[in-house]
């Protein structure tokens, strides 16, 4: 994947977001598929997207649920694929060596719509301290990536360099209403700080033009 944006389609059905991504076709480098369109369709919501699927299920859970759960979905061949980097390093390591051929196993690090004050109240150390811990843990358990809110870029990237993948969530173009995310950033901004993709949703699907919006993002990145 050679295009950074990877479009969430977080709708209600598989009709709209099989809609979604033939409007956005190739301005978009892959389409995310969440736990709403998975929960409600399962293998059809991955099927009916024309274009790689970053299948974010952020699986967690003890390791030989995630490894089989892993395994389960190996005929869909998504992009991407997410687990919990919470659950620790045994389940990550399970994930790893049941991952499917081709996919990119991302460990997530701490949720974008969290802030240091949500996190101290369940148990968690400030994000500045969380994310870096996580991504070093998922890359020594074998993951091929981590997704960190942008603030967190520069930190992992002092630690983890490339090839390692930094996939970004809580991206909004300039001037953008950030919505539900605490610790958003420009697409601009976030590629000069090491992310290697962007995850952009309502910005892009809620436009009256999805591909041209999707189309001035990944312009604004490029910047």
């Amino acid at each position: 994947m050679t295009n950074p944006l990877i479009v969430a389609l977080d709708v209600p059905t598989v009709e709209e977001a099989s809609a979604l991504a033939k409007r956005i076709g190739d301005a978009a480098g892959a389409f995310k598929i969440g736990l709403e369109l998975f929960g409600a369709y399962g293998p059809e919501s991955v099927r009916a997207v024309d274009g790689p699927v970053f299948l974010d299920l952020k699986l967690h859970d003890i390791p030989t649920t995630v490894h089989r759960a892993m395994q389960s979905i190996a005929p869909l061949a998504p992009a991407m694929i997410t687990v919990h980097a919470l659950g620790g390093r045994a389940m990550l390591e399970a994930a790893a060596s049941a991952k499917p051929s081709g996919t990119i196993l991302l460990g997530v690090t701490v949720l974008t719509s969290m802030s240091d004050q949500d996190l101290f109240e369940v148990g968690l150390p400030p994000a500045g301290e969380a994310v870096p811990a996580l991504a070093s843990l998922a890359h020594e358990a074998g993951c091929d990536g981590i997704v960190c809110a942008p603030a967190d870029l520069i930190r992992v990237r002092e630690m983890l360099p490339k090839p390692f993948i930094v996939v970004t969530p809580g991206v909004r173009p300039a001037g953008a209403d950030r919505d539900d995310q605490a610790r958003a950033m420009t697409p601009a901004r976030a590629i000069e700080a090491g992310a290697d993709y962007l995850v952009v949703g309502r910005p892009i699907t809620r436009a009256s033009d999805p591909r041209a919006a999707a189309e001035s993002i990944v312009a604004e990145a490029s910047q």
